[in-house]
This record gives C-alpha cells, sequence and structure tokens, in this order.
C-alpha cells in the first residue's frame, strides 16, 4: 500500500516537473515527511530523509522533463551554463547546512520560504523590455544561492531559479524550461551530498544510503518520467499569465502545509 502511494506521488511530482520546473520536490518533500511518520521512522532523520530522497527522484525527473521542453527550442543552455559553475557547490553546501538543523526548523523554513516565494509570483514582475540577461558574476553567484536553497529545501530549484530568470528577460515558457536543466545538477550534487553526509547515522532505516531512501525512490521514478513529459507539453499550452498564477498556487498551499499541517 505504501509502495502504491509512491507510484502516485511520482505521477503528481512527474507532471509538477514538466509544468512548473520545479522537479516535484515541493510536493515530493512534505508527502513523504507524512509517509515516514506512518512508517514509525525516526523524527531525527525523517525530514532529512525525505529531502534526501526527493533530490534523488529529481534526477530522473529532470532527465525526462528537459528533453521535451529542449525539443520545443526552450532551454536557454548559455544561461544553464553559467549558472552550473554556481550551482554545484551551492548545493552541497545546503545540503550541509539541512543536516544541521532539526527537522521541526527545517520544515518551518521551508513553509515560510514558499509562501514568500507564492506571494512573488502571484504579483507578478516588473522588467522593461530592454532588460538583459545578466553577467557572468551574477549568474554564477545567483546559481550558489539557488543551489543552496533548493538542497536545503528538496527541490529542483524552479522556486527560486524561476522567478530569477523571468526577471533577467526570459519568457515564462524559457524560464520554466531553463529552471528544469538547472535542477539536474542541483539534484546530482544534492543527492551525493546527502548520501555521503547521512551514510555513518544509525537512526537510517534499511534500505537506505545515507539520507536516500530507495523504495521511495524506485516509487517516485517509475512514474515520474511519463508524467513530467505531460506536464512540459500542458506548460507550452498554457498562457504565462495563468501559469504564472497556477504557480503561485501550488507554492501558497506547499508553504501552509509545511507550517500549520506538519
Amino acid at each position: 500500500m505504501i509502495f502504491l502511494s509512491y507510484l502516485l506521488l511520482g505521477a503528481l511530482a512527474g507532471t509538477l516537473a514538466g509544468l512548473f520546473g520545479i522537479g516535484g520536490g515541493l510536493v515530493i518533500v512534505p508527502v513523504l515527511v507524512y509517509s515516514f511518520e506512518l512508517q514509525g521512522l525516526s523524527p531525527e532523520v525523517l525530514t532529512h530523509l525525505a529531502v534526501g530522497t526527493s533530490l534523488a527522484t529529481i534526477v530522473v525527473t529532470s532527465l525526462s522533463s528537459i528533453r521535451t521542453h529542449h525539443s520545443k527550442g526552450a532551454v536557454q543552455w548559455p544561461v544553464f551554463g553559467v549558472l552550473t559553475m554556481g550551482i554545484l557547490m551551492g548545493s552541497w553546501l545546503g545540503v550541509y547546512t539541512a543536516v544541521q538543523m532539526s527537522g521541526p526548523m527545517l520544515q518551518k523554513m521551508i513553509g515560510i520560504f514558499a509562501l514568500a516565494v507564492a506571494a512573488k509570483m502571484w504579483f507578478g514582475f516588473k522588467h522593461s523590455e530592454s532588460s538583459k540577461v545578466p553577467g557572468r558574476p551574477v549568474l554564477v553567484t545567483a546559481g550558489g544561492v539557488i543551489g543552496w536553497a533548493s538542497s536545503i529545501f528538496g527541490i529542483g530549484g524552479g522556486s527560486l531559479s524561476v522567478p530569477f530568470l523571468r526577471k533577467s528577460s526570459l519568457s515564462m515558457p524559457q524560464a520554466v524550461a531553463t529552471s528544469a536543466a538547472c535542477g539536474l545538477p542541483i539534484a546530482i550534487m544534492g543527492t551525493a551530498a546527502n548520501m555521503f553526509l547521512g551514510i555513518e547515522n544509525e537512526l537510517l532505516p534499511e534500505l537506505s544510503t545515507g539520507y536516500v531512501y530507495w523504495p521511495a525512490f524506485l516509487g517516485i521514478v517509475l512514474t515520474s518520467m511519463l508524467f513530467a513529459r505531460f506536464g512540459a507539453q500542458l506548460a507550452h499550452k498554457l498562457s504565462s499569465d495563468k501559469l504564472q498564477r497556477l504557480f503561485a498556487l501550488l507554492l501558497l498551499a506547499v508553504g501552509s502545509e509545511f507550517l500549520f499541517s506538519i
């Protein structure tokens, strides 16, 4: 029964990954926290286990989403390349930061973060037609911040990279597509760090490597790839304003869940 819930979660996360460029992590993490509580896992490690497992699934989810976005010519690869320079270092530091926090503190931080981004996305952005993509130093720094925060929260980075890329003159479809691409280096480095930094924790359950729980990973990825393609195709059929509002509503729901329910 629990494995079936992982399959359903993968379908939902995959759709969201393609639709919003978020890697599905903003849904995967709270659902995994709830699932791990039902399994009786130690409260000292279950939130970190949810974050690490979420990042591992995003490695697979992002590949399918990237392929679909790339086929539509929406991924801005030069921007992605420069951002990745900062993302890799930031992602490792983010996992290290998360490991130092308690589970409840980490959950509340995720809730506050999601609500803040939701408000920003709902009210939109003001940028002139002459705005340009920032230079290399700004992009590398932004990549570091995005990677750091994303690894703390177990997300693909879309809740930070989409607003940043929208501010940098990219259209909403381009921002979503490039954000989806950025989710891959975030997930790879974040997964590696979670496996390495958690490997000696004696409270972790069997079938886990550090803070990655493989049964949950398997169930989620089995369905996430198929539905990531569906979500990416849907993203190109919606208007930019509608997509941005849907993104904000998703973040509002997740933020409220972390602050008030979990």
